[in-house]
């Protein structure tokens, strides 16, 4: 076969939505350790109504670090949960909750293949409450 690649670009787009703000529910929820050694939550959002309903939206995390607490605060309060004092959250209680998430493109090089990859990705303030549905009381 004879083919001139030089017009494509060596980029891996495994972006699976287009950006935007979808109505989500955490559909899973895994602890590990940072490198710097602080727990985080990786939370995958699954889109829950629309055209897109059933996919993948991102995936995100919750970072339990001094520097991460604040955002950790910001989006349990976005799912919902009570933040006004001391909490005992175990992963799986997060599941399930939903919020609107913000998506939007984020271009990086992976260290050892030098292969540019774009995804989604939450901005820092990138949630909201999800939205009522009709009829619902508060």
């Amino acid at each position: 076969m004879k083919i001139d690649l030089s017009q494509i670009e060596d980029i891996e787009d495994i972006r699976s939505v287009p950006t935007g703000e979808y109505h989500c529910k955490a559909a899973e929820v895994r602890e590990s350790e940072s490198p710097a050694g602080h727990t985080r939550w990786g939370i995958r959002w699954e889109i829950q109504k629309g055209d897109f309903q059933g996919r993948t939206a991102c995936w995100d995390s919750l970072h339990w670090s001094e520097r991460g607490l604040p955002r950790v605060k910001f989006v349990l309060q976005m799912l919902g949960l009570n933040t006004d004092g001391e909490l005992d959250l175990k992963v799986e209680e997060l599941e399930n909750l939903e919020a609107m998430v913000q998506v939007q493109p984020e271009e990086r090089e992976d260290p050892v293949t030098g292969i540019r990859r774009v995804q989604n990705r939450v901005p820092f303030a990138g949630y909201a409450p999800a939205a009522q549905p009709a009829g619902a009381v508060s």
